[in-house]
């Protein structure tokens, strides 16, 4: 039996294209698809990054680049950075503190340096003037100490005396003769020294003459003679033709001082280095000082009413 078969028409091979060698490269990584598995696992991770940067606070962010401003992000030069990093302070306790020490520190050499700046007028003095500063000063002191010993031993009498009246009569009398003593109203007599002043060149005047009885009186001196003149305490001095004059008087060398006080206070007082002998010495003067246990000065002045002062006990 035959059948009738159709021939199927003969398939044509479809005609290749050409690929130029770059379309016939193979695919770069980037550009194939990554497997589904590694997908997940990447947004399963960027997930919980996310995660923990929401959990982190504000102030976690990244700082700003340095040198720029937070809000306007100009640069900053050297001077404003130091400013911001002055002002405003930030003190703490330990700070404080430290300068409040240091406060109290200033303030205690300033008042330091402001007490000591009152003896820099000694500062320049010489050696010669010290001593004799300190040797007044030693003897002042020791006749202040003498004087209270002696008034509280007074004091002790009449509260101890049975008659005060007559004790008091006698103290009283006492005081006068010593303030005869002073005014050179009265003669005095006691240990001393005697001072000679030798000038043949007639160089030595009446200022050095004060100075010298200034220097006794600092020394302790009682009672003062020069030639026939008692020295009180509103004796001047001038100088003349010749001389000098005392209280008027004309005087003239050498001149000779009789002196009532402390023998070894007086003598060292006018021989300390750069003291009245040296000094006159210097005037082409000889000076002699001898110490005595009895010295009489016996030259009197007449006691004078006062015109207008009168005892405020009266």
């Amino acid at each position: 039996m035959a059948t009738d078969e159709t021939p199927e028409p003969e398939k044509k091979p479809e005609p290749q294209q050409d690929r130029s060698p770059a379309d016939r490269r193979p695919m770069p990584p980037e550009s194939r698809p990554a497997p589904k598995a590694a997908d997940e696992g990447t947004q399963g991770r960027k997930g919980d990054d996310a995660q923990q940067n929401g959990d982190k606070p504000a102030d976690a962010a990244a700082p700003a680049p340095e040198g720029e401003d937070g809000g306007a992000g100009k640069p900053q030069n050297g001077r404003q950075r130091l400013a911001a990093s002055l002002w405003p302070p930030r003190l703490t306790r330990a700070q404080l503190i430290v300068a409040l020490l240091l406060f109290i520190l200033g303030l205690g050499l300033a008042i330091q340096v402001r007490s000591t700046s009152d003896s820099s007028a000694l500062r320049g003095a010489r050696q010669e003037d010290l001593v004799r500063i300190l040797d007044e000063l030693d003897n002042r002191s020791q006749r202040l100490t003498d004087e209270q010993r002696r008034l509280e031993g007074q004091k002790t009498e009449l509260e101890n005396s049975s008659d005060q009246a007559e004790e008091a009569r006698k103290q009283t009398v006492e005081k006068e003769q010593q303030l005869g003593v002073l005014a050179g109203t009265v003669a005095a007599q006691g240990p001393g020294i005697y001072l000679t002043i030798d000038d043949p060149t007639h160089s030595v005047e009446a200022d050095k003459l004060l100075d010298t009885i200034q220097e006794l009186r600092a020394a302790g001196a009682e009672a003062i003679q020069v030639n026939n003149v008692r020295v009180v305490a509103n004796t001047y001095l001038s100088d003349v033709s010749g001389g000098v004059e005392i209280d008027g008087k004309r005087v003239t060398q050498p001149y000779r001082f009789k002196v009532i006080g402390k023998p070894e206070d007086l003598e060292p007082a006018l021989n300390i280095p750069g003291g009245v002998v040296q000094t006159l010495e210097k005037e082409q003067a000889k000076v002699s000082v001898t110490r005595q246990k009895k010295i009489v000065v016996d030259a009197l002045r007449e006691a004078k009413r006062p015109d207008y002062a009168r005892s405020s006990s009266q």
